[in-house]
């Protein structure tokens, strides 16, 4: 049996003593794997696994202290049994080990479970100077991303932007923009303030996204024409616009406005928009009926699939345009 499926069907049952029997010889060759420059094994998540194991069984300390020891001695082969180690010692408080861990070598992978696990002890203060300190030092993505959604959560939208923003132009955007943008498709006010903020500049080769963005952000606070102007301005390339000014007044709250746009088109997609519809107006026979089918879905969902293929536009240097998220 596959060791990730006999970890999972005997959670609970009192059979961790065998379970760990079953293991040991998987991680085992998992270390003279990474000690014979061997990459390929299987197994490489055997020695998390076994650590898990442990830690279910109430022995976190000798999971602490194999691991640990597997990772001190670099016998590990995939940067999972790292993080795996790592989220073992913030779950355990062994915050001077992880702290030790999270500013050496492998900082990259680890330094914002240990930021997690100081905000989760209330060290927000500290974490925050963790994470700034290691941006001067080694201007990550990765750094970036974790302080700017940091900021967010604590309500520091302005100073979020700013740590964010050297990546907003980037051709990836997705690791420094969107995380800011997806938190706040709720709170359509604050969105617009990010979007119409200074430093938020259209992102390399995907500023329609920022217009579909301001066109919902504005349907949120009521503003439907408006964001329907700025929709037709500014058409989306992968939506059909139709019911793209659908989603924009239901996104308003005019649903049924909505549902007869959708109506109108009769197609796959704008079928399932109406199925959402419906049931926000507590329709949920017509909802139902209304819905595709799973074989219309899918000679649909082929069909969108191999136009996007033969049309997908490039960039002039030769990356595809579709959307990154």
């Amino acid at each position: 049996m596959d060791p990730d499926t006999l970890v999972e069907i005997t959670e609970g049952q009192e059979r961790d003593e065998r379970v760990l029997e079953l293991i040991a010889p998987h991680a085992e060759a998992a270390r003279r794997a990474r000690d014979d420059g061997r990459w390929d094994y299987s197994r490489s998540d055997a020695q998390e696994l076994q650590a898990r194991v442990w830690e279910r069984a109430g022995c976190a300390d000798e999971a602490i202290r194999v691991l640990g020891k597997d990772i001190a001695g670099r016998r590990f082969l995939v940067q999972n049994t790292l993080t795996a180690y790592a989220e073992l010692l913030a779950r355990h408080g062994r915050l001077d080990e992880l702290r030790e861990l999270a500013t050496g070598q492998d900082a990259h992978a680890v330094l914002h479970i240990y930021a997690d696990a100081l905000r989760g002890r209330g060290r927000a203060e500290e974490a925050e100077t963790v994470m700034r300190d290691a941006i001067a030092a080694d201007d990550r993505v990765g750094y970036r991303a974790w302080l700017s959604s940091a900021l967010l959560r604590d309500d520091r939208l302005d100073d979020a932007i700013t740590v964010a923003e050297p990546g907003f132009s980037w051709y990836d955007c997705s690791n420094l923009l969107a995380p800011l943008v997806h938190p706040l498709l709720d709170r359509p006010e604050e969105l617009l303030h990010l979007l119409e903020h200074p430093l938020t500049v259209p992102h390399h080769g995907h500023e329609e996204f920022q217009h579909w963005w301001r066109a919902f952000a504005l349907a949120g606070l009521g503003r439907v024409e408006q964001a329907i102007a700025v929709v037709e301005a500014h058409p989306d390339p992968w939506t059909d616009p139709r019911i793209l000014k659908a989603g924009l007044l239901s996104t308003a709250g005019h649903l049924a406005a909505a549902a007869t746009e959708l109506q109108a088109l009769g197609t796959v997609k704008a079928r399932e928009e109406l199925f959402e519809v419906l049931v926000r107006q507590g329709q949920a026979a017509e909802a139902i009926a209304a819905h595709p089918t799973v074989a219309e879905q899918r000679v649909d969902k082929k069909r969108a699939a191999e136009a996007k293929t033969a049309c997908a536009p490039l960039r002039e240097d030769g990356y595809s345009l579709e959307p990154p998220f």
